[in-house]
Formats: C-alpha cells, structure tokens, sequence
C-alpha cells in the first residue's frame, strides 16, 4: 500500500472499527469539475464492496436520501464530498458532525451539511463522519483535474481494503 500521507487511512480504519452496516454517500456536483469527486468515488466503489456496505450517489441533494439513510439502519454514515478547506488541492481530512460548524469548510450544497448530519444523528444510532476533500477548480466542466483524480483513486483503494467483499 502507498504512504497515505495525511493520515486518513488510519482515521478511517479507527472510526470504522466495529461497524457492521456502513453507508457511503457521495455528494458532488457533476458539472463543477473537482466538486463531484465524492460522487465519483462512489462510482468505483460500485460492484467491489461487501453487502455489508451500501453507496449512495447524492449528487448536489444529499437531504432527498435522508429516508433512505435512516431505513437502511447503518452503524456508519460516511459523507465523502469536495470542501475548501484552505489545504493543498487533493488534500483529505476526516471531520465529524461537530466540528462541522467550526471547521472552515466550504460547500457547494444548498442544506448545510451539519443540519443533514444532525438530522441523521437524531433519527438513528448512527456515527456519522465526512471525509473532505480539497478541490483544484470547481468551475463549470465534468471531468477530475488530475491532481483530484489520483486522490480520488487514493481514497478509493483505501476503502476498498475496509471494506473489500
């Protein structure tokens, strides 16, 4: 395995001990470039994780899938979205529902993330975690920048050594 060298391989494995139904939601939009990378990891996820482990494409509209969520019944929520946070494009960080509020993070969606989350959190048990990632150029176009695709396919093999079938 490559040096994961943000240290969100080991975050994720630690927050995913013990779950025993996951969601992977990813958000994005398709036509803003970079933003869809959440979506676009969902994508290769596809066909190549356990039962166990249902992915969600939410595009721009996490909150229509909400229900969904909460009838699944998951131990685990991860949101993986694009977010400027002010670190080198491709950059990741693993951030929870409370912190979202005081973590400078910038989305493109119209229903905040934390008020989503907090929704989630009080219709179930559920642990509920973002992993962020920083854009290059979030301008009209479809496609990764290459920089946010090998970051894409970065998190993807990581996911996939959770939660491999």
């Amino acid at each position: 395995m490559a040096k994961d060298e943000y240290g969100v391989r080991d975050a994720l494995e630690t927050w995913f001990a013990g779950a025993d139904r996951v969601v992977v939601a990813g958000i994005g939009n398709p036509i803003r470039r970079d933003d869809c990378v959440g979506v676009e990891i969902v994508q290769d996820l596809k066909g190549k994780v356990s039962k166990n482990v249902c992915l969600i494409e939410c595009e721009t509209v996490p909150e229509s899938f909400m229900q969904e969520i909460i009838d699944i019944k998951p131990s685990h929520v991860l949101l993986v979205d694009a977010a400027t946070l002010g670190l080198k494009p491709g950059e990741t960080r693993l951030v929870f529902p409370e912190q979202v509020t005081a973590f400078p993070a910038v989305t493109t969606h119209v229903l905040p993330l934390s008020i989503f989350c907090g929704y989630i959190t009080k219709m179930t048990e559920t642990k509920i975690a973002l992993l962020l990632i920083e854009p290059e150029n979030t301008e009209f176009g479809e496609g990764l920048t290459p920089t946010l695709q090998a970051a894409a396919e970065r998190i993807t093999k990581i996911l996939l050594e959770l939660f491999s079938a």
